[in-house]
């Protein structure tokens, strides 16, 4: 499928070159922040669930030169549009676009990502089914809107593209911090909770969740980063974090 109509975007300082929607969904925060959670990566398999454009991955790509990159998105134009930025940043010997659905056993192995990745990265849709109005928009629905299976559903699918021993990554709503952990429990352990703070005093909105595949180590709870001064600006660690690609844990 072609892509849409787009527009090309600079991310960390114009090392990113990203063709994005000009009305669809687009990279934010949530994407930088993922991309900066995850732990580096001599070698071996990422693999970016529900990669939308493809930010996320080519941004570990970019700072993880031994990695090769699986970019999973099952909508046709924004698959088309990671093909493109792919290109865009010279990536293409390391970095490939699956365009399949993550709940597609049958695709998935077709692939070659069953047990297959070393890391996974994902960034879900963060509105459940039912509990919110979906935009008429049907590439921001299914950016922002669940499956019927929720955050489990997802998490349990990601998980079926990772090595055991290999590490998990993912950025959600802060108040589903219980729904998340229990979706764990069994699967992933050594976690590790970073919650995300808009501004000082105010309540975390995001969280950061860290994992690796079978352990059994107890869960670490870190120091939240905090997004924005009083007038709106970056805090110093965001600001490094969003221009440089500065890690968040660390």
């Amino acid at each position: 499928m072609n892509p849409p109509a787009s527009q090309m975007d600079l991310l960390f300082d114009g090392r990113l070159r990203l063709h994005q929607s000009a009305e669809g969904h687009r990279v934010g925060t949530d994407a930088i922040l993922l991309a900066a959670a995850a732990p580096p990566l001599a070698s071996g398999l990422l693999v970016d669930v529900g990669a939308g454009v493809g930010a996320v991955g080519l941004a570990l790509a970019q700072l993880n030169p031994g990695v090769n990159v699986a970019l999973l998105e099952k909508n046709p134009q924004m698959a088309a549009l990671a093909r493109e930025n792919i290109a865009a940043n010279d990536l293409a010997q390391r970095v490939r676009a699956v365009e399949a659905d993550l709940f597609d056993v049958a695709a998935r192995k077709e692939a070659g990502l069953v047990e297959a990745a070393d890391l996974v990265v994902t960034n879900p849709p963060f509105l459940n089914p039912g509990d919110s109005r979906p935009s008429p928009n049907a590439a921001r629905a299914m950016a922002h809107v669940l499956d019927a299976g929720g955050i489990e559903a997802w998490l349990r699918a990601s998980l079926a593209t990772l090595k055991p021993g290999g590490d998990f990554v993912l950025i959600f709503r802060a108040d589903a911090l219980a729904d998340l952990l229990a979706a764990c429990a069994g699967r992933l352990g050594a976690l590790e909770a970073l919650p995300i703070f808009p501004r000082e005093g105010q309540k975390a909105t995001r969280l950061i969740l860290r994992g690796r595949k079978g352990s059994r180590a107890p869960l670490s709870l870190y120091q939240g980063l905090v997004l924005h001064r009083g007038d709106g600006s970056f805090t110093e660690r965001a600001e490094a974090i969003h221009r440089r690609g500065a890690p968040l844990f660390g």
